[in-house]
């Protein structure tokens, strides 16, 4: 054959192959620029996820806690207690409601040794039951303000009543009580810690205690602003006397009040005092006054030097004595 005729036959294929590697090279460069610009791929899961930020490690730590709100760990409820042992101010080993499990289940979250129970802080129980005795009930209703998840029932000057399922047995009724009418009785047999409580339990527990929290800012809050619309009414008169040339006839009134109100507490603590004594007569007194601890002691103390400043203290009384080495929980309750 005529090489010009070979060549003639081959010329059609290579431009073909020309033509295809022209157009596979801005293919390729394009698909390049794609990958370039696709954001990488995410990091694979750990197998074990770490907690370090503190909110989140106090959120998991509070849900490992019995939510008895009884403030024996030294803090005011589990959150406050949760908080503390994510920030290392507190050891995990300080709520004797959640006992030697307890301890493990925060160990194990926090990935800290197993150790036993500081018993600073009390000693692993069977959960008890506060019951108030309905014949020395007196009506008070410090109990009902003690009670953190309002397991109470009453009214002023009417009989209280626990409600028994709502109960978490965290003793802060028994000593506000001032005839000595309520006892904690245990209920779980030798189970102990969290073998005598649920976390069903302890979820319910800790709903009811938010309601409280919740429902006492709205009281505060209620409370603030009726203070603060007296004060208005009071300096709006004050103002429109002065303005008018008069003076201001809102002392006497708020005078009255206060008499009033100090009558009204002073024959409520005479009858509790008569009733007491009675009981005392009987051989029924309070059994509690030989191991009063020095926390609840300062606390009587500082509410007979408030009844001293309003002038309403029984007739006798006199300062208390001071200790001969007095505590740092007692000035820090008096201050």
């Amino acid at each position: 054959m005529h090489p010009l005729t070979e060549s003639a036959l081959h010329a059609p294929k290579r431009q073909t192959k020309m033509r295809a590697g022209s157009l596979q090279a801005p293919a390729a460069r394009l698909k390049s620029r794609l990958q370039a610009r696709r954001p990488p791929p995410p990091p694979a899961a750990p197998d074990v996820l770490t907690v370090t930020h503190p909110q989140t490690l106090s959120d998991r730590i509070e849900d490992l806690l019995p939510q008895t709100q009884c403030t024996k760990c030294g803090y005011a409820g589990c959150r406050p207690y949760a908080e503390a042992i994510a920030s290392g101010e507190a050891g995990y080993n300080q709520c004797p409601p959640g006992g030697e499990e307890g301890v493990a289940r925060l160990a194990a979250l926090l990935g800290k040794p197993v150790i036993t129970l500081n018993p600073d802080h009390g000693v692993e129980r069977p959960r008890p039951l506060a019951v108030i005795d309905e014949q020395l009930c007196i009506g008070c209703t410090l109990c009902m303000q003690a009670c953190p998840v309002d397991a109470i029932v009453g009214a002023p000057k009417q009989m209280h009543t626990i409600v028994a399922e709502l109960c978490t047995g965290c003793d802060l009724c028994v000593a506000p009580c001032p005839v000595d009418c309520i006892a904690m009785v245990p209920v779980t047999g030798a189970a102990t810690g969290w073998d005598a409580w649920t976390q069903p339990q302890a979820d319910a527990a800790r709903m009811r205690h938010d309601r409280h929290m919740a429902r006492l800012a709205r009281e505060r809050e209620a409370a603030e602003a009726r203070a603060a619309a007296r004060r208005a009414a009071s300096h709006s008169a004050a103002t429109g006397a002065a303005a008018a040339g008069a003076p201001a006839s809102t002392a006497p009134a708020a005078d009255d009040a206060e008499a009033k109100k100090r009558a009204i507490i002073q024959a409520a603590l005479e009858r509790a005092r008569k009733k007491k004594e009675d009981l005392a007569a009987q051989g029924q007194g309070p059994k509690n006054i030989d191991t009063v601890s020095n926390e609840v002691q300062a606390q009587i103390d500082a509410a007979e030097a408030r009844r001293r400043r309003l002038g309403i203290a029984p007739e006798g009384a006199s300062e208390p004595a001071a200790p001969d080495a007095p505590s740092p929980s007692n000035d820090t309750a008096k201050r």
